[in-house]
């Protein structure tokens, strides 16, 4: 898709739809943007004068039939309250927009942005999300209908004082690597398996210029990575390790990025139920979201060095399945009694993060859809997070907070290690029902080798249920933005 930035509304052809944002001021005509046409305003102000102008968050009027100047269809969007205009408002604002009039294939739309009283950074944060919103719109988890029910947009123009046409490029980016991202975990369970997962890898590697390492059987063996390697026994699927690397900043040190990549979870011999288990072909979105955003930090040149870790493995059952009381032993040497084989995930993760750190990676982050406990606590709009060391988390806090995306820092109270204790290894898999987001975070903090660390749990957020009008049900590419911001930054 092409996105061009201009001036103001004056381009022939006309586009197919003219979208305008507003800003709704209570008991005062709206805010609009300082380039919409005069005709435009004067729509404005009778929908005002009439009650018929959208005031809430995200809510919108279409209006068909125009004349020139103006396109054929009009799209009023209301941003929010001028109080209320963050990043997430914004972002939500371009999503619905964009997801409102692509119904249709190679349609064009011009976006009358809203001004910005924050300068040129402010403008140019706008022209990012706006780019990523008008890549992401479009794309929905339907990959395997026979009919779309939307389109990529053919050309976008986006109507700013802003010259800044890398922020287009770097919006493009962003929204392509989040699209990466929830294709993977949208795909099927009997396509996206360990090994096409590592050759898309291989792919995408090839295509950014990344450096990448792929460990199978043997190498995990080699490597001590039997914690791994027992989750995966009961597959016909044989588990990867893939590693990409970016270095776009000399000798300094590499940040380690670690995903769970578990391509299917059917609980292994603590089968889950039908219900639980017809959405596992995301238990592999950590993985997914390193991926997209190895692919984004090699696309931009980040002045960075950072290692994406894909730990993947299919929990299935077989004659060959780990059990429960198995007592399996990490890449670290700790031991581990298997109290349930559903606690999958942080077995994989325990030797990925020895293998990082191993690897000289001085800071970790992981993402897992580790526990439903945690969806339980903080709902599907919200990532958990989890660290050994305040100051890393609270560089990402600030990275969340810029780009709009919800994380909840979880304590990491001692006391709930007492839950792992194992009468007949170092510790259990799983500790009681209760706060099981923080066992979890707690067992795999036994294997980061005391490295500054972040623990993300995004069961909730990475896999949503249904849609709304700002974004698609599935796969939702959460912390793709967050990331690339914390890397950027």
């Amino acid at each position: 898709m092409e996105i061009h930035l201009a001036p103001t509304c004056d381009a022939s052809p006309l586009p197919d739809w003219m979208v305008l944002f507003i800003l709704h001021v209570e008991d005062e005509k709206p805010i609009v943007p300082t380039a919409t046409p005069a005709p435009l305003r004067e729509i404005v102000d009778q929908l005002h004068e009439s009650g018929d102008l959208p005031t809430k968050k995200g809510e919108l009027r279409k209006l068909y039939h125009q004349t020139a100047p103006l396109a054929p269809r009009v799209l009023i969007v209301c941003v929010g309250s001028k109080k209320d205009c963050g990043p997430e408002t914004r972002m939500r604002a371009f999503l619905t927009a964009a997801r409102a009039v692509c119904e249709k294939p190679d349609r064009t739309v011009t976006w009358i942005l809203p001004d910005c009283s924050g300068g040129d950074s402010c403008r140019e944060e706008q022209i990012v999300a706006a780019a990523t919103a008008l890549e992401m719109g479009p794309e929905t988890q339907g990959l395997y209908q026979k009919e779309r029910k939307k389109y990529p947009y053919k050309s976008a123009t986006l109507v700013t004082d802003q010259r800044a046409g890398q922020a287009v490029e770097k919006g493009q980016i962003v929204g392509q690597a989040i699209n990466l991202t929830r294709e993977l975990i949208n795909r099927g369970p009997h396509e996206v398996t360990p090994e096409s997962f590592a050759d898309r890898a291989g792919q995408v590697a090839a295509e950014a210029n990344l450096q990448i390492r792929i460990l199978g059987d043997d190498q995990l063996e080699q490597e001590r990575m039997h914690s791994m390697l027992a989750v995966g026994r009961g597959s016909a699927h044989p588990a990867r390790l893939v590693v990409l690397e970016h270095r776009g900043a000399g000798d300094a040190p590499f940040i380690g990025l670690i995903g769970k990549g578990v391509t299917f979870d059917s609980g292994g011999l603590s089968l889950k139920p039908s219900e639980s288990m017809k959405t596992m072909k995301s238990d592999m979105s950590g993985a997914a979201t390193v991926l997209g955003v190895m692919q984004a930090v090699a696309q931009l040149g980040l002045p960075v060095n950072v290692r994406g870790y894909m730990g993947l493995v299919e929990n299935m059952v077989s004659g060959d399945s780990y059990r429960l009381g198995d007592i399996l032993t990490a890449r670290n040497g700790v031991t581990i009694e298997v109290m349930n084989t559903d606690a999958e995930g942080r077995l994989v993760l325990a030797d990925v993060l020895c293998y990082a750190a191993d690897d000289g990676c001085e800071k970790m982050i992981d993402l897992a859809t580790l526990t439903g406990a945690c969806v339980v606590a903080l709902g599907e709009e919200l990532t958990g997070a989890f660290t050994n060391e305040q100051e890393w988390l609270d560089e990402l806090l600030a990275a969340s907070k810029k780009s709009g995306e919800n994380i909840w820092q979880m304590p990491m109270c001692d006391s709930f290690a007492e839950q792992l204790r194992s009468e007949v290894a170092d510790c259990k898999n799983i500790g009681t029902r209760w706060g099981g987001a923080i066992t979890a975070a707690k067992f795999l903090e036994k294997f980061v080798d005391e490295k500054p660390w972040i623990h993300l749990d995004i069961a909730g957020p990475a896999f949503r249920t249904e849609s709304k009008p700002y974004r698609e049900g599935g796969a939702s590419g959460v912390m793709v933005q967050t990331l690339l911001q914390l890397l950027e930054s």
